[in-house]
């Protein structure tokens, strides 16, 4: 899970952000931290729609490589 810092920082700054969901590159969430509470995150994306995404999700810089949802930890 996210923390409340990393979330501020990405708010303040305005970079775009990458919501890694699941294995498929495609259904990757881009755009800018709007808001957040204890178990969600609003993204507002590139069409200015807003999205609601759990806080679980892998949320990383746009800029950085994708990283892997589900490695494996063994």
């Amino acid at each position: 899970m996210i923390s409340e810092e990393q979330l501020d920082q990405f708010r303040v700054s305005g970079e775009t952000v990458r919501v890694v969901r699941d294995e498929m590159e495609v259904n990757d969430v881009l755009g800018i931290v709007v808001a957040w509470d204890e178990s969600s995150v609003v993204i507002r994306r590139p069409n200015r729609r807003v999205v609601k995404l759990s806080r679980i999700y892998s949320y990383a810089p746009a800029s950085e490589e994708r990283a892997k949802p589900f490695e494996d930890a063994t």
